[in-house]
């Protein structure tokens, strides 16, 4: 389990690692910037491999000059990082150019010692919005260690024009821009653009991915994130999960399989309920996304209007009546039902209402979502008031904002200062409120219970999977959601697992996708995951 941590967090680390003696801040300083270094040969191992680039010179060509970076240099123990960077290029052969905000008497004592060794090999000027240079001296390379982590107020003044010469520099030479620890602007804890930021290719984090790398349109600032190893401990899975929030990572394969002895009833039956005709279809793809995953049995309760249309659509997913609330809880007195799919595809009718609330009385695990959530817009705390632990809600954005409308302002608020409210606070307070487990969807989808837990599922970079931008697809995210739970899976473990496996069996499709191939691509999805 890999933690994903807020600025505050990331500074006690640092801070109890150097009280025990164990580092010093020099040392961690050191460090980071070497990993810097490391990543960006990583990254393009032509410039290790080679100590010069063509000339951009009109006149010299042919020839060759060394390789030209600029690092930006901040008042604080980010731009110490930068010293330390801009030494070890020079020392790799590289021309380096330093320029710093602020005056270097006040930096930090840790980031003015390597400010002074930095000196003893070049030199340094103020920082202005001209430290780039133009297109034909532009550099190969800019090191942006402006602001880092700690970042609490907007960027103004000459930064926001050296922030957009940057980002035109990069699009008109194709310079490489590498952000230490978080591109300059953006609120570590939140992923929020204060006023602006720079458009980076690499960012390196130091220890641990912050929020603000997986929260937001993390891709609108940066192009890769990779984490360096500095040498502080990490938090083991127990801690993590009561200290810190975490990244969501492929499901262990064995909470997936099935054994060789079991039967169907071991892995649950599932009741899905749906709306009338014409109306059934989101709730027969979450019922076959509930089979696919691997619950026992799936039975969708139909009302008598829908029965030969469902009938007619489906096989191994079973069929019962439902036209109302007797007829449910007749239905429920099975106790072999273990687990209720509501909302996709279900109306905002009376009998949809009348049917939400049997659910839920019947304390049974259950996934609300879409319907479910929206019928209960003008007084959610009576949705909330039924709620209870073994439940899941699945909002996304529109939906998230009608049953927490002062969270969802908050949320959407913009920025002026960090750290701001971020999307991990949103679900937390949310899921505490609600007394159950929140699934908030998104390409930065987040999960959080009612005791604090808290996931964040990036589908971002390599997991971009833009294709789930398609009606339905959250359908089968709750089918997924529910299936789990069928199996015994906790609220927190099912709601991590299915928005992991949603995405990948989207990716695993890829373009052209639509709903109905989710349920279908799912098992070789699972065979890849499990063997």
């Amino acid at each position: 389990m890999a933690e994903v941590l807020t600025a505050g967090q990331m500074r006690a680390i640092e801070q109890a690692a150097i009280a025990s003696g164990s580092v010093t801040g020099l040392e961690l300083m050191e460090r980071a910037g070497a990993g810097v270094v490391a990543a960006i040969f990583e990254a393009w191992p032509q410039w290790q491999t080679r100590g010069t680039t063509a000339s951009r010179s009109p006149e010299n060509s042919g020839q060759e000059d060394a390789l030209k970076a600029v690092v930006l240099c901040g008042p604080g123990n980010n731009g110490g990082d930068g010293f330390v960077i801009a030494r070890l290029l020079t020392q790799s052969g590289w021309e380096v150019t330093v320029s710093v905000l602020g005056d270097p008497d006040r930096l930090p004592p840790d980031a003015r010692t390597n400010f002074d060794r930095w000196v003893e090999l070049g030199t340094y000027t103020p920082l202005t919005k001209n430290s780039l240079g133009t297109v034909e001296t532009g550099p190969d390379l800019v090191v942006d260690a402006v602001f880092g982590t700690g970042l609490a107020r907007k960027i103004e003044g000459d930064l926001v024009a050296l922030f957009s010469h940057l980002t035109a520099l990069r699009a008109e030479t194709g310079v490489k821009c590498v952000a230490v620890d978080i591109p300059s602007g953006v609120c570590s804890d939140s992923g929020q653009i204060l006023g602006i930021a720079p458009r980076v290719d690499l960012t390196v984090s130091f220890h641990a991915e912050k929020l603000g790398h997986t929260l937001g349109q993390v891709q609108d600032h940066s192009s890769r994130v990779v984490v360096c190893d500095i040498g502080l401990p990490h938090a083991t899975p127990a801690e993590a999960r009561t200290r810190y929030a975490w990244k969501t990572e492929p499901p262990d394969a064995d909470s997936l399989r099935k054994t060789p002895l079991a039967q169907k009833y071991s892995y649950g039956h599932v009741l899905v309920l749906s709306g009338g005709c014409g109306r059934t279809g989101a709730a027969r793809l979450a019922a076959r996304s509930a089979l696919r995953v691997g619950a026992g049995l799936v039975t969708l309760g139909v009302p008598c209007d829908a029965l030969t249309e469902v009938a007619c659509q489906t096989t191994a997913v079973m069929m019962t009546q439902v036209s109302d609330a007797a007829a449910l809880r007749s239905v429920l007195e099975d106790r072999r039902l273990n687990t209720l799919c509501i909302g996709p595809g279900l109306g905002l009718d009376e009998r949809a209402r009348s049917l939400v609330e049997t659910v839920l009385e019947h304390r049974r695990p259950a996934v609300l979502d879409a319907d479910a959530l929206t019928m209960f817009r003008d007084d959610p705390k009576v949705l909330f008031a039924r709620l209870h632990a073994g439940c899941v809600i699945t909002p996304h954005g529109g939906e998230f904002a009608r049953l927490f409308p002062d969270l969802a302002e908050r949320l959407m608020a913009t920025a002026d200062k960090g750290p701001a409210y971020s999307k991990v606070d949103a679900t937390r307070s949310a899921a505490q409120r609600a007394g159950c487990t929140v699934l908030f969807k998104g390409a930065d989808t987040v999960i959080a219970t009612p005791d604090g837990q808290c996931a964040v599922h990036v589908a971002q970079f390599d997991r971009s999977a833009p294709w789930l931008a398609t009606a339905g697809s959250g359908d089968v995210l709750s089918g997924l959601v529910a299936g789990l739970l069928a199996r015994g899976m906790s609220p927190m473990q099912a709601a991590e697992t299915a928005a992991w496996l949603h995405v990948q069996s989207a990716l695993d499709f890829g373009p052209g996708l639509i709903a109905e191939d989710l349920p279908e691509i799912l098992p070789h999805t699972l065979r890849n995951l499990i063997g």
